[in-house]
C-alpha cells in the first residue's frame, strides 16, 4: 500500500468476522482490565490496559506501518518514549554520541537526568560522519540523531552514520519528528530506531500529548516491549484516537505545511530585516542536495530565521496577530517561539551560543492557513 493508504486504514481494518461488528473506526476501549473465562487464557490476548489495549494496538500498527517498520509502540509523550529507550538499551557505564543540535528537552533529560544514572553524553556536529567517528570510545553502544535539527534545521546523512554505526556495533536512534513519516523513514535509510512526538506533525492539531518508538528488530522489540509495560508510561486510550484520527489527513497536511514552509522561507530570506533563514528547502541551506536525497516528498514545515541584531524580537513577537507564540509544532495552525528562552531555556547560554542558539534566533512552524495571509501577519510585524 502507499502511504496515504496506509495512513488511513492500517490498524483499524473493519472486524467483519462473526461477533465483529464492522467498526470503520476504531473504538475508544476505556476499560483498564480486561476479564477471562479461563486462569491462564486472558481473553482475546488482553489482561491490563498498561500491558496492552486494543485502541493502542489499532495505533501501534498504524505507526509501525507508517514507518515501514515491523513493530511500533505508543507512549504518553516522546520524553517518556526516550526515557524507555535509553532505559531498556542501555546500562550504567554506556556512552552516547549525540547531535549537538537536538531539541532541548532532549539535551535535559540525557544531561540532568540520565546522567546522574552512569551514562555518559558527548555531542558533536554531526553534520560531518567523520566527526561522528572520532567521537565513538570502547563504551560507546547509541548514536542519537535528529535531521532535521530542532531548531538549527541541520541534516546528518542517516545512510552513512547508521553503516558507522554498524561497524562498531552501534545502535543508531534518529528522532524523526520534525520530518515525519511522510518526508523521511530513517529506518529505510539504515537507522536501527526511530523516535517521534506524536504530539507533533502525527497528531497534527495540537491537542494531544504522546510519543512513539519504531523498530524492525524483534529482539530491539522485546526489550522496548518490556520496558514499555514495567515502566508505563503509555498513553490514554483517548490519546491513542486522536493520533489514530490525526494521522488519517497527514499526507495531505505534510504537503500543505511543505508548499507553505518553502514559500515563507522565500519570503523571509529576501527580507531586508532577516540577517538568514534556515530551511532545507533553500539552494542555499548547506545540506540541500542531502535535504532531496533522504527527504522524499518535501523539505517540511519548520524553518527557523535570524533577525537583524536592530530588531527586538520581543517587540515582533508581540505584534504578530495569526502566528501564536507558543512552544510545540507540527499542528495545522502556526506557531512561534525564542527557542533560546523557550524551548531551550534548559541549556547554559555558553552552550547555546556555541551551537548559534541565540536570543534573535526565531523557530517557525508553519501551520496550513492560506500563505499570503501568513506573510501578511510577518510582514506587519516586522514594520
Amino acid at each position: 500500500m502507499k502511504f496515504s493508504t496506509k495512513a488511513i486504514h492500517c490498524g483499524e481494518e473493519p472486524n467483519l468476522k462473526e461477533g465483529g461488528c464492522g467498526d470503520v473506526v476504531a473504538p475508544i476501549h476505556l476499560a483498564s482490565t480486561f476479564a477471562r473465562n479461563e486462569l491462564d487464557k486472558p481473553t482475546g490476548g488482553y489482561e491490563y490496559s498498561r500491558t496492552a489495549n486494543p485502541t493502542r494496538n489499532a495505533l501501534e500498527k498504524r505507526l509501525s506501518a507508517l514507518e515501514n517498520a515491523n513493530y511500533g509502540l505508543a507512549f504518553a509523550s516522546g520524553l517518556a518514549a526516550e526515557t524507555t529507550l535509553v532505559l531498556a538499551l542501555l546500562r550504567k557505564g554506556d556512552h552516547v554520541v549525540a547531535f549537538e543540535d537536538l531539541y532541548g528537552g532532549t539535551r535535559r533529560l540525557f544531561d540532568r537526568t540520565l546522567a546522574n544514572f552512569g551514562l555518559e553524553f558527548s555531542y558533536v556536529d554531526a553534520t560531518s560522519t567523520a566527526q561522528v567517528e572520532e567521537a565513538i570510545k570502547g563504551n560507546t553502544k547509541m548514536i542519537w540523531l535528529e535531521t532535521p535539527t530542532n531548531p538549527l534545521l541541520r541534516l546528518c546523512d542517516i545512510r552513512a552514520i547508521s553503516k558507522t554505526a554498524r561497524k562498531h556495533g552501534i545502535t543508531t536512534v534518529v528522532d524523526n519528528t520534525f520530518a515525519s513519516p511522510y518526508l523521511q523513514n530513517p529506518l529505510d535509510l539504515g537507522a536501527d530506531v526511530v523516535v517521534h512526538s506524536t504530539t507533533k506533525y502525527l497528531g497534527g492539531h495540537s491537542d494531544v500529548v504522546g510519543g512513539a518508538i519504531m523498530v524492525s528488530n524483534v529482539e530491539l522489540q522485546n526489550k522496548l516491549r518490556f520496558n514499555q509495560n514495567a515502566i508505563g508510561a503509555i498513553p490514554s486510550p483517548f490519546d491513542c484516537f486522536l493520533v489514530l484520527r490525526g494521522t488519517k489527513t497527514l499526507a495531505l497536511r505534510m504537503e500543505k505545511h511543505n508548499q507553505n514552509a518553502l514559500a515563507i522561507a522565500e519570503y523571509l530570506h529576501n527580507h531586508p530585516k532577516i540577517a538568514k533563514v534556515k530551511y532545507p528547502g533553500l539552494k542555499t541551506h548547506p545540506q540541500h542536495d542531502l535535504a532531496k536525497k533522504q527527504m522524499m516528498h518535501g523539505f517540511g514545515g519548520m524553518l527557523s530565521f535570524y533577525l537583524k541584531e536592530n530588531i527586538d524580537a520581543r517587540t515582533f513577537l508581540r505584534k504578530l496577530k495569526i502566528i501564536a507564540l507558543a512552544e510545540s509544532l507540527g499542528g495545522v495552525e502556526s506557531l512561534i517561539n525564542q527557542p533560546a528562552t523557550m524551548t531551550h531555556a534548559s541549556l547554559s547560554q555558553k552552550e547555546r551560543d556555541r551551537i548559534g542558539i541565540t536570543n534573535n534566533l526565531l523557530r517557525l512552524s508553519v501551520g496550513i492557513e492560506d500563505e499570503e495571509d501568513l506573510k501578511a501577519d510577518l510582514e506587519q510585524a516586522l514594520k
